[in-house]
């Protein structure tokens, strides 16, 4: 394995897990790694469609750079999370970026709101996935300081495989846990 990887395969691991491809309308939620959220939008192409909704200016602001060092089209739609600017089976996937906590730490009820407007910006056969950080174990878990703390209820009452099924997900699972990373699909 090569000590350092090119550009273009940094995401390589979240590129395939999501299966975001040329053509699609991709809505991504949250932006936590900028040159992640360009690189999805890069895959749609000039026949697709990239947008991402975030909750403040600082997300907005590292959304639109990534999007501009990467040569990406992407629309940045600064807005509450709980309404969507978007039509009604808008998007055929939606990424939810919630490596750090993004629907993992909120309150239940904000939790719902978040996965009701992407379900409903999602075409009737489309697609989300949530990207998480894995929980770490053992002493690792005791020493990151910077590890996310989610919410006691989202991790007792089973985390984001019961909140995509609560909203009426379909085919829900959990599609691997590599590299730090766990990934999470379900069917609008």
């Amino acid at each position: 394995m090569p000590l350092f990887k090119r550009a273009g395969e940094k995401y390589t691991l979240e590129i395939a897990m999501t299966g975001v491809k040329l053509g699609d309308r991709l809505l991504q939620v949250g932006c936590v790694d900028a040159p992640l959220v360009a690189a999805l939008g890069g895959k749609v192409g000039i026949s697709g469609r990239a947008c991402i909704v975030v909750s403040d200016a600082n997300e907005a602001e590292r959304a639109t750079r990534a999007a501009e060092r990467a040569g990406v089209l992407l629309e940045v739609e600064r807005s509450p999370l709980s309404s969507f600017p978007f039509a009604d089976h808008e998007f055929d996937v939606a990424v939810v970026h919630n490596q750090d906590g993004l629907i993992a730490s909120i309150t239940p009820e904000q939790r719902v709101a978040v996965l009701q407007q992407v379900r409903r910006t999602l075409n009737p056969r489309g697609r989300i996935v949530i990207i998480e950080r894995a929980p770490r174990a053992g002493l690792g878990a005791l020493l990151d300081r910077n590890a996310v703390r989610p919410n006691p209820h989202y991790l007792s009452t089973g985390g984001a495989l019961t909140a995509l099924q609560a909203e009426g997900f379909k085919a829900v699972r959990h599609l691997a846990e590599r590299d730090g990373l766990s990934f999470f699909e379900g069917i609008a």
